[in-house]
């Protein structure tokens, strides 16, 4: 079966779906160690997924099954990627640089959390809104606004994740190699390339082989940047 139609039971139209994936990243939280590279993008990741599940809860989604559809989809994508490395899987492209290098010394929590973020925005999101569109018989036109919400959440705590973990001023031989690597990424371009990507992947999705060959493309793409954005630096 394609990558692309590789996804996990349709989640209920309730919360309850929502509290399994939250339940997922809370054991994940509590079993890795902190320095880990997976448990430092899984603390961020719960962070928006609480978040995400806060504001549905308050009214802040026009359409709350929706939004509960998205972003458990997009959830198990990630968490598909964590069972597959517990198992010794093939993971997708974009994952494997955080799995190989999550406990190199020489990469740092931010490079870590980013890294993880570049693989879930750029990769499993795309695929994320047509497991959406699949589910609740829509067109991604239709998940656009709540795609958006989640999006600018996202930008939101990436800007608060490298106020916290980036070193001190008493580490600028860290920082100035650091802020170099990482100012070369954008969560605001890699979410909008994201969009319309899953937008050709829903324009696609009768054309299996292009298809295919599309997500393989993007997922080889995500890792490569995840690459770079590993790059050990020197204590």
């Amino acid at each position: 079966m394609p990558y692309l139609e590789q996804s996990a039971p349709a989640p209920d139209t309730a919360g309850a779906p929502l509290d399994g994936v939250l339940r997922r990243m809370r054991a994940l939280d509590a079993a890795l160690p902190s320095r880990d590279g997976i448990a430092v993008f899984n603390r961020v990741y719960l962070a928006v997924t609480e978040e995400v599940g806060r504001r549905i809860d308050a009214g802040r989604f026009a359409d709350a099954r929706a939004a509960i559809t998205l972003d458990v989809r997009f959830a198990e994508r990630y968490l598909a990627a964590v069972d597959a490395a517990a198992s010794d899987r093939r993971t997708p492209a974009c994952w494997r640089p955080l799995f190989q290098l999550r406990r190199h010394p020489g990469v740092r929590p931010l490079q870590f959390a980013l890294a993880g973020i570049n693989a879930h925005i750029g990769h499993d999101l795309a695929l994320a809104v047509v497991d959406a569109c699949r589910s609740l018989g829509c067109e991604p036109a239709e998940l656009e606004d709540e795609f958006d919400r989640v999006g600018d959440l996202l930008v939101t705590l990436e800007e608060r994740i490298r106020e916290e973990l980036m070193p001190g001023p008493d580490l600028l031989q860290i920082a100035d190699p650091l802020t170099h690597l990482l100012g070369a990424w954008s969560l605001e371009r890699a979410r909008d390339a994201t969009w319309s990507a899953a937008r050709a992947l829903w324009a696609l999705r009768r054309l299996p082989d292009l298809a295919e060959e599309f997500t393989d493309r993007l997922d080889a793409a995500v890792g490569f940047a995840g690459r770079m954005l590993l790059t050990p630096l020197p204590d």
